[in-house]
């Protein structure tokens, strides 16, 4: 299937009862937008005997993606229809993530509570997550995959090729990072640009929208429930006590079947 959250885009294989499909090389040849199908993210779907579902992510450059909430919550709205339920629990590495209707055509995802602490996130050595020793002066958020989140006066000014592509490499980040520039629109209201590690940019990412509310709350610069506005769309998040929860649209674009000669070729 090719799926979308705002834009944030991805292919997804259903791989319950066929065994692992998806290999590096298999991934990087599907991210490929001219002789692949082209994604953000490649999530596959298992079975699971204590979960409705296992996700795993992948990039396009054929590493794994520890979190991915716009794919976690595509392919959760791909279940409800399914099975006609509205509250649904799915494993990925970051562990069971209860997905629910939002009501409206939106899909809401409880993304876990965010890793604070500079080892979970994972840092290379004890700093202050809130405030790196880096230029810019940002925070460090975890959401099972790292984000780092520079607060910026124009998000839309922002060279974010080459900040991106620094920052995810920066030696602070031994599993490279994803990477926010936000920028205030109201007291409740962020718009945010993002460079998502082993990718580039995309139009949203979840896991970068929770970490970048997350950060903003932690820095007094809004409440625990924000309207974060990427080039995709709108996304929502509310950080409660029992997690972040993301909410937003989802769309299923179209279901394809692989040729046997590509998945030969790049098995």
């Amino acid at each position: 299937m090719k799926m979308h959250g705002a834009g944030n885009d991805f292919v997804v294989i259903d791989q319950r009862g066929l065994g692992d499909i998806v290999s590096p090389s298999l991934a990087q040849a599907l991210g490929d937008r001219h002789r692949g199908v082209g994604f953000d993210q490649l999530c596959t779907i298992d079975h699971d005997p204590g979960a409705d579902a296992k996700l795993v992510f992948w990039n396009s450059d054929g590493t794994i993606a520890g979190a991915c909430g716009n794919a976690t919550r595509c392919v959760a709205r791909h279940l409800m229809t399914e099975t006609g339920r509205d509250r649904l629990t799915l494993r990925t590495e970051r562990g069971l993530l209860i997905a629910e209707d939002a009501g409206d055509g939106l899909t809401r995802v409880n993304m876990g509570p965010p890793q604070l602490d500079w080892a979970e996130v994972p840092l290379a050595h004890e700093v202050d997550t809130l405030h790196l020793p880096m230029a810019g002066d940002p925070a460090a958020v975890g959401m099972g995959n790292p984000h780092c989140v520079f607060f910026v006066d124009n998000a839309e000014a922002v060279d974010l090729p080459a900040r991106g592509r620094a920052a995810e490499h920066d030696p602070l980040f031994p599993q490279r990072t994803n990477v926010e520039f936000v920028s205030s629109l109201g007291p409740d209201r962020l718009r945010m640009r993002v460079w998502e590690r082993g990718t580039g940019i995309t139009l949203a990412c979840g896991s970068g929208i929770c970490a970048t509310a997350v950060a903003a709350a932690r820095r007094g610069l809004t409440g625990r429930e924000v309207t974060v506005e990427v080039d995709g769309g709108t996304l929502s998040v509310h950080w409660r006590e029992d997690g972040v929860w993301l909410t937003g649209p989802t769309a299923h674009v179209f279901d394809g079947v692989l040729s046997p000669a590509f998945l030969e070729e790049h098995a």
